[in-house]
This record gives C-alpha cells, sequence and structure tokens, in this order.
C-alpha cells in the first residue's frame, strides 16, 4: 500500500516540478496558464492518494471536486483576462505587458 502511495506522490511532484519548469521557461501568457493547470492538476493527485493512503478517500474525492468547481471559475476568469489581454496588444508576450503601466 505505501509502495503504491509513493509512486502516486512521485508522479504528482513530477507534475509539479514540470509546470513549474513551464512557469520559468515561457513567455507566452498561454503557455505559462497551462503551466499553471500542469500544477493544480498534481496538487489534487496528492490530495486523492493522501486520502487514499489514510483510508478517507470520501473526504479527499469531495475536497478535490471542490477544488475543481473552484479551479473553473479560475480557468474562466484567467482566460478572459488572457484574451482582453491579447485584443489590447496583439501579442501573447509577456514581455510586451510594460505597455500596460498607468
Amino acid at each position: 500500500m505505501i509502495n503504491e502511495w509513493v509512486v502516486y506522490l512521485l508522479f504528482a511532484a513530477g507534475m509539479f516540478f514540470l509546470g513549474l519548469y513551464c512557469l520559468l521557461t515561457m513567455r507566452n501568457l498561454i503557455k505559462l496558464f497551462i503551466g499553471i493547470e500542469i500544477i493544480g492538476k498534481g496538487v489534487s493527485l496528492v490530495l486523492l492518494s493522501t486520502g487514499w493512503a489514510r483510508r478517507s478517500i470520501y473526504l479527499a474525492q469531495s475536497l478535490v471536486v471542490t477544488y475543481i468547481v473552484i479551479e473553473v471559475s479560475l480557468v474562466a476568469t484567467a482566460l478572459a483576462v488572457i484574451i482582453n489581454l491579447y485584443r489590447a496588444n496583439q501579442s501573447l508576450d509577456i514581455r510586451k505587458l510594460t505597455r500596460l503601466k498607468g
């Protein structure tokens, strides 16, 4: 049982570091947003695997469903902001966002 839990945690850590690498190396807003989503999926996998290891899978599932509902509203808001930034700058490059200063 513990060996499977370690495998889940290693996979979740891999997802977290893949998303972190994406955040540190990409300059496109969409790719940065995808990196944030990968980190979020790693967090939900950690929640589920910890609930499975502690034998409280129903609590873990309810936490993950709540997390997904909150994440959906965050995704909708973030994509709306990205679309408006693209309309203002005609580019998704984060280096060109300096034009938006006061």
